[in-house]
């Protein structure tokens, strides 16, 4: 009989137990990793719609596809990637805490409330994003101690990757010699200076938890049901047996984009305006209209009356198309891929 040391490590512990070890730092490793994939998969498109949707002085003339070719003419191919960076360091731990908490909640869920299925699955998804709202009543959840553990993580994460998600709109939304933040130390600085301190960085903060549950409950539903549908009604079409677990059925890798992108356009069309009211808000002092954009609510009454629904609160739609659904087709296909490595079924 071969000794523990001759199995190789992989041998040292039982498949289950091995499975447990550090289950939450490999989910939330999985999770990141699929975020920054997905985000720098579509961060030219992501610019190009940053610039659509607050009527950049240069490009506000122009279409989709004219913008995405002017832009590198007039500040080369990188101008496509400008913000990326901020991009990275905001995506990450909130990609991966927003994945790990879809998985935790839908079980609590499940274990909680006996409730199974699509409803728990659009349940889940929502709660993972409207984190920040629930975040204010944990304290009355006390006999839930993982629910007000999560909460905490995942409020801590909103709050502190707000600020990058600011600072990465205004850098992309600059134009090659008219630089008024040289990168993204620079901004932190003058955005702290000169719009009132901290208060300046979460300038359209109120749009974005409002359209975070609609977005992520919408997305995690639609691929989770797609899904499941697949599975149960073509397993050997659609399906192959998980990498790390043969017992557990997985989507085939172009089914799993194909779902991921569906369960993206769905969700950016349910959102859109409120994405559009938040990007509008973030560049705040840039724009020579400002002071018309001070609250959500004025800021889309003014995007309505002035520009309309086709060329106002959905500008750039689609572009989004074009860009949301491979960024969440990566993302779902990745985190599932990741899944798979790091022993998560």
């Amino acid at each position: 009989m071969a000794s523990p040391a001759a199995a190789g490590p992989g041998a040292a512990l039982p498949p289950s137990a091995a499975r447990r070890d550090f289950y939450w730092l490999r989910s939330f490793i999985a999770g990141g990793v699929a975020g920054c994939c997905a985000k720098t998969t579509t961060a030219p498109l992501d610019r190009v719609k940053i610039l659509l949707q607050a009527h950049n002085h240069h490009y506000k003339h122009l279409g989709v596809f004219s913008t995405l070719c002017a832009v590198p003419k007039k500040e080369g191919y990188l101008g496509l990637y400008k913000g990326n960076g901020a991009m990275m360091i905001r995506i990450f731990p909130y990609g991966a805490i927003q994945f790990m908490a879809f998985d935790q909640y839908k079980k609590v869920i499940k274990k909680q409330f006996g409730i199974s299925g699509h409803v728990h699955r659009l349940m889940a998804g929502s709660m993972a994003a409207f984190i920040l709202n629930f975040y204010f009543q944990s304290k009355k959840i006390t006999k839930n101690g993982g629910i007000v553990g999560t909460l905490g993580d995942s409020i801590t994460a909103v709050i502190c990757t707000y600020p990058l998600d600011m600072v990465r709109v205004r850098l992309a939304f600059q134009v090659k010699g008219e630089h008024k933040y040289m990168g993204i130390i620079h901004a932190f600085k003058m955005i702290y200076t000169k719009e009132g301190g901290f208060s300046g960085f979460y300038r359209g903060l109120m749009p974005t938890v409002v359209g975070m549950a609609p977005y992520a409950g919408f997305s995690f539903f639609t691929f989770g049901t797609l899904k499941s549908i697949g599975l149960a009604q073509a397993p050997n079409l659609l399906g192959r047996p998980s990498l790390d677990n043969p017992d557990v059925l997985v989507l085939k890798t172009h089914v799993n984009l194909l779902c991921g992108g569906i369960a993206g356009a769905i969700a950016q069309t349910i959102s859109y305006p409120l994405d559009v009211t938040r990007r509008r808000m973030q560049l705040g002092a840039v724009l020579p209209d400002s002071e018309k954009c001070l609250t959500m609510v004025q800021t889309l009454k003014y995007v309505y009356q002035q520009h309309g629904i086709r060329r106002g609160l959905y500008r750039g739609l689609s572009l989004n198309y074009i860009r949301c659904i491979p960024s969440q087709a990566v993302a779902f296909t990745t985190y599932e891929l990741m899944k798979q490595f790091l022993c998560l079924n």
